[in-house]
C-alpha cells in the first residue's frame, strides 16, 4: 500500500512540457506569437472545428462566446437597458453564470438531471417555449427577485448548458430549441474535453464552445482557455474582444470596441501545445484511474459511483464523483476522510444557493430540487491521471470505511 499523501489533483507533465515552456524563453516572443497559434491550430484539428481562439481562462471564453451572441448589448449601447436572458444551469462552477452577470444580464436556472447533473432537456424546452411566450408562464422561470417586474427584462438570447464533469449534456433537443427560436447555443465545455456525444466531440455541437485548462484539468497550461466554433465572423470577433477590441486591421493602440486583456501568453500555449501532443495519452491515463475506483467501489454500500448515459460515447474524466447515500452523510464521510491525510471535495455547490445568488435574486432551498440533492450527496474523490492504482485502493478502502462510520452515527 502507497503510504505517501495523496494529493486531490496533479498535473500531468513530462520533460516534453518543460522543455517547451524553456524553448519559448529562448525567443522574443512572449505574447501573440507562433505558439498561440500552434496551440489554436492543435485545438482545432483534434475537436474537427474550424476555428479555435486561444484566451487566458475559460471563464474569459464563456464571457467572449456570450457577448458573441449578442447577451447585454442594450447594457452597453443604451438602447433600453433591459437584461437580456440566458437559460443555463445551477449546478455547475460559478463561471458559467457569472459570465452573464458580466453582460448585466440574468441567467435563467433550469434544474438538472438526477443522473448526470447535466440539464434535464425537457425542461430546457419548457422554459424556451414559456419565456418566449411571456406573461404568467414566463413569470415562474425568473429569479425569485423578479418575478413581479418581468416587464422591465429584455430578450431570451441563448441557452447554456455544462457537460458537467466531463459527460456531455443531452445537446439535441437543447441545440434543436435554439435552432427553432434563434437562440445562441454556448457549449461549456471546460471541463470536457475530448468528451463525445452520440459520436460527436463536444465543442462542434453548439454555435461555440469553451474548453479550460486549469491545473486539475486534463490538459493544463496553468492558466488558460480555449473557444471554438465553426462561425467565421464570431472568431474574428473573439480574436478582437481578447486584443482589448483590436480588430485585425487596425493600427497600433487603435480599437474598434469594447475589448478585453483575454489574450493567452506564449508559455502558456507551448505548455498546452506540448499537452496536445499527449492527448490521447492523457484522456487514457484518467479512464484507467476512473476504471480502477470502478472496480473497486462496485461492491461499496451507500456510496454511487459515476453513471453514463446512453447518449455518452466517450466520457472525458475530469473528476471521479461519487454520492454518499442515506442514512450516511457526505459531509460526515468527507471529515473522517480529512481526518486520515485523504482530500475530497463537495461537487457542486449550487450556484443558486451561493451567498452573491442568494442576495441578488432571492434564492432559497427548494428551488431546484434535484441540483439541490446531488449538491448535499455529491463527494470528489482524489483523481488524476498520474495516481497509482495502488493509491486508488487506500483511498476505496478508507471511503467504505468511513462510509461505516457515518452509518452509524
Amino acid at each position: 500500500m502507497d503510504n505517501t499523501a495523496i494529493p486531490m489533483s496533479s498535473p500531468d507533465l513530462t520533460g516534453a512540457e518543460i522543455e517547451a515552456v524553456n524553448d519559448v524563453l529562448r525567443t522574443p516572443y512572449l505574447s501573440i506569437g507562433p505558439q498561440l497559434e500552434g496551440f489554436e491550430q492543435a485545438i482545432s484539428s483534434f475537436v474537427g472545428v474550424k476555428h479555435a481562439i486561444g484566451v487566458n481562462s475559460g471563464t474569459s471564453g464563456l464571457h467572449l462566446a456570450v457577448i458573441a451572441a449578442g447577451v447585454g448589448e442594450g447594457s452597453y449601447t443604451g438602447q433600453d437597458g433591459r437584461p437580456d436572458l440566458v437559460v443555463t444551469t445551477p449546478f455547475s462552477f460559478v463561471a458559467s453564470a457569472n459570465c452573464i452577470l458580466y453582460q448585466r444580464s440574468i441567467p435563467i436556472f433550469v434544474d438538472v438531471e438526477r443522473a448526470t447533473g447535466n440539464l434535464d432537456p425537457a425542461l430546457v424546452v419548457e422554459a424556451v417555449h414559456d419565456l418566449l411566450s411571456g406573461g404568467r408562464a414566463a413569470r415562474r422561470w425568473l429569479p425569485p427577485s423578479l418575478r413581479d417586474g418581468q416587464e422591465a427584462l429584455g430578450k431570451l438570447k441563448a441557452i447554456l448548458p455544462i457537460h458537467a464533469f466531463g459527460q456531455p449534456a443531452d445537446m439535441d433537443p437543447i441545440v434543436e430549441a435554439g435552432a427553432r427560436h434563434q437562440l445562441a447555443v454556448i457549449e461549456d465545455a471546460c471541463e470536457a474535453i475530448g468528451a463525445e456525444y452520440r459520436g460527436r466531440k463536444v465543442g462542434t455541437l453548439g454555435d461555440a464552445a469553451v474548453f479550460a485548462f486549469y491545473p486539475n484539468k486534463q490538459m493544463t497550461t496553468g492558466e488558460g482557455g480555449m473557444i471554438v466554433t465553426g462561425n467565421s465572423v464570431w472568431a474574428e470577433l473573439f480574436q478582437s474582444l481578447r486584443n482589448q477590441g483590436r480588430d485585425v486591421f487596425d493600427a497600433w493602440l487603435n480599437h474598434s470596441r469594447l475589448g478585453f486583456n483575454y489574450r493567452l501568453d506564449e508559455l502558456s500555449a507551448a505548455l498546452g501545445r506540448a499537452q496536445m501532443g499527449r492527448i490521447d495519452e492523457l484522456l487514457a491515463r484518467r479512464e484507467q484511474v476512473a476504471s480502477w475506483y470502478d472496480e473497486r467501489l462496485a461492491a461499496v454500500d451507500l456510496v454511487e459511483r459515476p453513471h453514463l448515459a446512453p447518449t455518452t460515447s466517450r466520457m472525458s474524466w475530469f473528476v471521479y464523483v461519487v454520492r454518499i447515500k442515506p442514512p450516511a452523510s457526505r459531509d460526515d464521510v468527507m471529515q473522517t476522510l480529512a481526518s486520515e491525510g485523504i482530500p475530497t471535495r463537495r461537487y457542486f455547490s449550487p450556484i443558486h444557493l451561493q451567498p452573491f445568488y442568494r442576495e441578488q435574486f432571492g434564492y432559497d432551498r427548494g428551488d431546484f430540487e434535484v441540483t439541490e440533492f446531488l449538491g448535499d450527496v455529491s463527494l470528489a474523490l482524489p483523481f488524476s491521471g498520474v495516481m497509482t492504482e495502488s493509491q486508488v485502493a487506500q483511498v476505496c478502502e478508507r471511503l467504505r470505511a468511513a462510509v461505516g462510520l457515518a452509518r452509524e452515527r
